[in-house]
């Protein structure tokens, strides 16, 4: 039997990651589409992306049908002295995720949503090496203790202030990105102090093999990101000098079903291990390629369904 699971969105499927593109849409005309592309659970997007003002947000889900399933930091966490920007984000996030319309917890999940899911961003050395882990500089061990420490500081806050399940995501282009760094985050961060969100683009993206990662760290895996990666495209910017949301702006990331990642191995995976919650479907793109988003948001929901979710 398969376990319940759900499938949700991300304004990310907009092209929503930074917030200082002046493409981006109207946080509204995204619930709006959300909505009518039939989901009723979305995530926060990045942070400053929604306002932080409950009744506005709360109001505008609520007309909608929808529930925010997860928050995001999406910053600098190997930089010491960032600590202080990264924990305000944090309580200012956890604090209106947890005010706002909670998604339902389903049987056999192990952590009640919404979670914050933790990634690193913002180092340019990083982002032209995303996806080469021969060429990626790595964080010496002080630097590397450092951002250990911020995450596990933002997880705590998450836990003991808010009740905030805080979910460590690898990230093509930041810091936690290849297999010896999911590895050595998962080593320096305690089980029960974060668990992970394994995304399956990001980690075809960075030479790893979703099944097996997810079977590796399956006892830390509290959330999943869903995408798919076009392998001609995917071939030859890896044979260029790129950045990683500029190779998603030229369709690196596809609809679910017409890349690489084996979503019927996942699917027999999952019911194996028994996940139940939910799933977060993505596909980065730069906003401005809006035209086929809601097809897109189709295509991807209609295959998945076709292999079981």
């Amino acid at each position: 039997m398969n376990a319940p699971i759900t499938i949700t969105t991300a304004p990310c499927c907009w092209g929503v990651d930074d917030v200082r593109n002046p493409h981006l849409p109207a946080w509204e005309r995204v619930l709006d589409e959300a909505a009518a592309a039939g989901f009723a659970w979305v995530e926060l997007g990045p942070y400053g992306y929604l306002p932080l003002d409950v009744a506005r947000v709360s109001e505008a889900l609520m007309r909608r049908g929808l529930s925010v399933v997860a928050g995001t930091i999406f910053d600098n966490l190997a930089d010491p002295s960032n600590r202080a920007v990264l924990l305000r984000q944090t309580a200012e996030i956890c604090a209106l995720i947890t005010a706002l319309p909670r998604p339902a917890t389903h049987p056999g999940q192990r952590f009640a949503a919404p979670y914050l899911t933790v990634m690193d961003w913002g180092h340019e050395a990083r982002d032209y090496a995303a996806g080469h882990a021969e060429r990626a500089p790595r964080l010496d061990r002080h630097a590397w203790s450092g951002m250990a420490a911020n995450i596990r500081a933002i997880a705590t806050l998450a836990r003991d202030e808010f009740g905030v399940r805080a979910v460590i995501h690898p990230h093509a282009g930041g810091h936690i990105e290849f297999a010896d760094e999911i590895e050595r985050i998962a080593g320096d961060v305690a089980a029960e102090e974060a668990g992970l969100c394994l995304d399956t683009g990001h980690l075809t993206y960075a030479g790893m093999d979703p099944i097996a990662t997810i079977r590796t760290y399956w006892e830390r895996t509290d959330y999943l990101h869903f995408k798919d990666i076009d392998g001609v495209k995917f071939k030859e910017v890896m044979g260029r000098k790129i950045r990683f949301f500029d190779a998603c702006a030229e369709g690196v990331m596809c609809p679910i079903g017409r890349g690489i990642v084996d979503y019927a191995g996942i699917r027999a995976l999952l019911t194996q291990l028994g996940y139940a919650g939910y799933i977060t479907i993505e596909q980065e793109r730069d906003p401005r390629n809006n035209g086929s988003i809601l097809e897109d948001l189709a295509a991807s929901r209609a295959f998945l369904a076709r292999v079981g979710f």
